[in-house]
């Protein structure tokens, strides 16, 4: 279970002063789903950074399965069970796709094992399992292969900064039912920053950030509204998000 008791991040502001980002989040996570949503620059993506361990809050304490995590490095978190898939993948040059994907699961895998993950992704193993992750891949076909990466790892809580971007060829159903098959394997909680209603519809919870607080969470039905009604800057559409 992952628990945020009074986080916050601010930064250095241009001029003098600091720039709050985000201010006394709380939240729980212990469902299969849970999907942070909200406007452009409202906390989304500092709030998965700051759980994988890439930022460190400036207030607050961040615990997972009763282990206060805050001041770890991502390293020590990883080790823990927590992984982080970036909007915009890294890549590695001189690293195999089969190479990469067998330092996720922490063993040497044979090609079969390393296909078996990269067709639950919808990539042509044959094609791809040897290739180097270089600028020779594009942004949509790194972003599957860090998904394949995620399962292989099988860890307690993985989260995904919109992993429905540059994927558009590649239909929300497999990618909600790769999120479906991982849930299976690993029965670990699943965090995915989106603005995709699709993905809402599979949440088990629902949280919308604006402002950089909490502004509402729970089932879509009672969230959704609020999201509609009050909430500028949000859309949701079968597209990438433009902005």
């Amino acid at each position: 279970m992952l628990q945020l008791q009074h986080v916050g991040f601010s930064v250095p502001a241009e001029g003098g002063g600091v720039k709050t980002i985000l201010s006394d989040i709380n939240l729980t996570v212990n469902e299969r789903f849970v999907a942070v949503t909200g406007p452009n620059g409202s906390g989304k993506s500092t709030l998965a950074k700051l759980i994988a361990g890439i930022e460190r809050p400036t207030a607050g304490r961040i615990l997972f399965d009763g282990e206060d995590i805050t001041d770890l490095s991502v390293t020590e978190r990883a080790r823990r069970g927590v992984s982080f898939a970036f909007q915009q993948p890294v890549r590695f040059k001189g690293l195999t796709v089969k190479d990469l994907i067998g330092l996720a699961a922490g063993k040497k895998l044979t090609v079969a094992e390393a296909c078996a993950y990269l067709s639950e992704v919808g990539l042509c193993a044959k094609e791809y399992v040897g290739r180097e992750i270089n600028a020779s891949l594009s942004g949509g076909e790194l972003k599957r292969i860090e998904i394949a990466e995620i399962m292989a790892r099988g860890t307690k809580l993985s989260i995904f900064d919109e992993p429905e971007a540059g994927i558009d060829l590649w239909s929300f159903s497999n990618l909600i039912r790769v999120f479906q098959n991982m849930y299976d394997k690993t029965r670990g909680s699943i965090i995915i920053i989106s603005h995709q209603e699709r993905i809402l519809d599979i949440a088990d919870k629902v949280v919308l950030i604006e402002g950089g607080r909490v502004a509402a969470e729970g089932a879509k039905a009672d969230v959704l509204p609020k999201l509609l009604g009050t909430v500028t800057g949000c859309r949701f559409t079968e597209e990438r998000e433009n902005g």
